[in-house]
């Protein structure tokens, strides 16, 4: 039974065959059902004899085979099928789209580069909030490069290259260990290749976002590397310093040594050095110091392209905001609102009155009216163990515009809203950075503070007058109202604060003056 609000995705790569199944909403959303993925190398021989070979051919069959009985599970609308590099260059590659067609029956696209990069671009503009900020598109696959450069929303500039990487080492590593003067080769091809076809000299970037096997391979090593375990590789971020002592690394070891590297695949063991060089090159000529990675990628911007085309989803539509996007995750588990943009407003401006003595600057705040806005998500599964629940739910929930690292401390500020403090032996705790830790904890007892002060989740608090002293943080609630069960929330709920801020909190009503804090409200948007 065909679906209308359900559509696939097949990228059929140089490396890999990805396929990707989704279920449009009725806010022209959508989420994703099932990604299947096959590493069947196409690209492979290519160097010797420009063909898809008979062997990469059958793992091909087997592989989209494979896909499209999932596909038809699903019961999808429609398939959209397309081929990159590898299919483009081959000289036997419209004997293969055909082979398809009749033994598959998939019907094959094969796009441009140019077509591959305005994908990627499209699934990057869907995933990160670049307002007013220059940076680079990246997407490395097996056979080519796809860049895109822009502003803002604006795209300057779209760039295919064949420096893939399949193609680079199958022209230039032709031992274990890899040769030094082949490296050597390798390294003068891509930056001859670069410089030669980028308009401009040295153009400077703010960060480089990136997508594609090689990308997610990295960010998944440097976690390793790092030691940090966070959910998801999505919008993490690497340095190029990083991905300098990466790359010396994986040169020092043949191919069973990075087998055995952390967070690479074995599979893209023989094929990541190449890869790596390329990132490295790139980062190098734009001047970027910051790799932003987009998990998604080109399938993704295939699946909002055939949405549009579909009117699942309308044209021109940009990328929700992040407070948006923590709203309707926040909507999307029957939160209660009303108290929770209370207890967001209270945090702000409790934020706003330690800030400046305690270096917290305007990402923190952001962290913490996100956390405060979902700190009881976790009712949607129980209240048993609501602010464990409610961890686990934002740790893993697709936030607009924050890192792994700011979701991870998003998630544990609003877990520490209620019941025991922040302690060593609490696992995901104790993974932190220690500055991370401390983060937790001023941000997490700011928001448990501003908790206890709406006890009765009836919004009696209009506004709070905060000072900040070396031994004391006097706050006076502002209300018409008996505030008794707040003050008393507030003392209960104030002991992560004054521990994580060394001040002892004095609390007192102040009847009718919320005239002094009008100034404390402004900006603040929740």
């Amino acid at each position: 039974m065909v679906k209308r609000n359900r559509l696939a995705a097949i990228d059929i790569g140089t490396n890999s065959i990805r396929c990707i199944v989704v279920e449009a909403d009725k806010r022209s959303k959508f989420k994703v059902l099932d990604d299947e993925k096959a590493t069947v190398r196409l690209g492979e021989g290519f160097a010797r004899d420009h063909a898809i070979s008979p062997a990469a051919w059958q793992r091909a069959v087997d592989a989209l085979s494979r896909m499209k009985k999932i596909v038809d599970g699903y019961g999808v609308q429609a398939v959209e099928t397309v081929a990159t590099s590898a299919v483009r260059e081959a000289a036997n590659g419209a004997a293969f789209v055909d082979d398809i067609a009749e033994k598959v029956g998939l019907n094959v696209s094969v796009i441009s580069g140019e077509e591959e990069a305005e994908l990627a671009a499209l699934s990057a503009l869907n995933n990160f909030d670049m307002e007013g900020v220059r940076y680079a598109m990246v997407d490395i696959g097996g056979g080519s490069v796809e860049v895109v450069t822009a502003l803002g929303n604006h795209i300057e500039e779209i760039y295919s290259f064949d420096l893939g990487a399949v193609f680079l080492t199958e022209n230039f590593i032709t031992s274990d260990p890899i040769r030094s003067s082949d490296y050597l080769k390798l390294r003068k091809y891509v930056r001859k290749t670069l410089k030669g076809a980028l308009v401009g000299e040295g153009m400077p970037v703010q960060c480089m976002l990136g997508s594609g096997g090689t990308m997610t391979s990295i960010a998944a090593m440097v976690m390793a590397m790092r030691k940090e375990g966070y959910g998801s590789i999505h919008g993490y971020e690497v340095l190029r310093s990083e991905v300098v002592h990466l790359l010396a690394m994986l040169m020092r070891k043949d191919l069973k040594g990075r087998k055995s590297v952390p967070g690479l695949n074995p599979d893209r063991a023989d094929i990541i050095v190449a890869g790596v060089t390329v990132v490295d090159e790139l980062m190098a000529f734009f001047n970027a110091n910051v790799l932003k990675i987009n998990e998604r990628g080109i399938r993704e911007g295939l699946i909002l392209k055939s949405l549009r085309n579909h009117n699942l989803l309308p044209a021109g539509v940009k990328a929700r905001g992040w407070r948006e996007s923590v709203l309707e995750f926040a909507r999307s588990c029957h939160n209660d609102e009303e108290h929770s943009r209370q207890v967001a407003r209270l945090s702000l401006i409790i934020f706003d009155a330690a800030a400046s003595s305690f270096s917290l600057g305007e990402r923190e705040r952001q962290m913490l009216e996100a956390a405060a806005l979902l700190h009881d998500v976790g009712y949607f599964i129980s209240y048993s163990g609501h602010h464990k629940h409610t961890y686990h739910l934002v740790r893993h929930a697709d936030l607009f515009g924050f890192t792994p690292r700011e979701r991870e401390i998003i998630a544990q500020i609003a877990r520490y809203h209620r019941k025991a403090l922040p302690k060593k032996k609490h696992e995901s705790f104790a993974r932190l950075a220690l500055q991370d830790r401390l983060l937790v904890m001023r941000l997490g007892g700011i928001l448990r503070f501003a908790d206890g002060l709406d006890r009765r989740r009836n919004s009696l608090v209009s506004a709070l007058d905060c000072s900040l002293s070396p031994s004391t943080f006097m706050v006076r609630l502002m209300s018409e109202a008996d505030v008794s069960v707040e003050l008393f929330g507030g003392k209960v709920k104030g002991d992560l604060f004054e521990k994580a801020f060394d001040r002892k909190i004095m609390l007192v009503s102040a009847p009718g003056a919320e005239q002094l804090c009008a100034a404390g409200r402004q900006g603040v948007s929740v």
